[in-house]
């Protein structure tokens, strides 16, 4: 059984093999990189057209009590809140940017979180089907629990004193498209 080389020289040698490599790999591929981005550029981004819905009022909200809503229509799990924080937040408006509004349904398996706000750190759950907790402060991101996506954060405009819901960041849970049937 020989004893493997733990001569400096070697190891470097075994680098720099890797090293070059590498690169060669990097320098091939590169030609079939940019003709993807050629094709991309070309591409339009196709955005899905919501309604534009009034859901409120600015002088209406108080922080700690959420308003209830649905929106794109009419449909058990497209009940949102609209939740002023008192904290700027990611996406929010009005003066203080600390309005916002989320879907009611853990995205991980649609479990409830409505009633489930804690006002001191603005986050939204836990879920009651396996703890996920959302900072709705930071676009409904994941801060614990099974859930991989944050919540669906509803885009709100202003106009004067009125709220509108004017479209969605992230799928709804049941539907494989926000503005389609929900998955059956």
């Amino acid at each position: 059984m020989t004893k493997p080389s733990c001569d400096p020289k070697a190891a470097l040698a075994r680098r720099a093999l890797l090293f070059l490599s590498g690169g060669a790999v990097v320098t091939l591929a590169m030609p079939n990189c940019l003709r993807g981005v050629a094709e991309a550029r070309g591409l339009g981004l196709t955005m899905a057209s919501y309604p534009r819905r009034k859901i409120g009022q600015l002088s209406a909200l108080k922080v700690g009590q959420p308003v209830e809503f649905k929106y794109p229509f009419d449909h058990p799990n497209c009940t949102n809140f609209l939740y002023k924080l008192g904290v700027p937040a990611g996406g929010g408006i009005g003066p203080g940017q600390d309005v916002v509004a989320f879907n009611s349904l853990c995205p991980h398996q649609g479990g409830p979180l409505a009633g489930r706000l804690n006002t001191k750190y603005q986050v939204l759950g836990p879920c009651p089907l396996h703890l996920s907790t959302f900072d709705l402060s930071r676009h409904g991101m994941v801060i614990s629990g099974h859930a991989t996506e944050g919540l669906p954060q509803i885009v709100l405009a202003l106009a004067g004193d009125d709220i509108y819901a004017t479209g969605a960041m992230g799928l709804v849970y049941g539907f494989h498209h926000n503005l389609a049937d929900p998955v059956t």
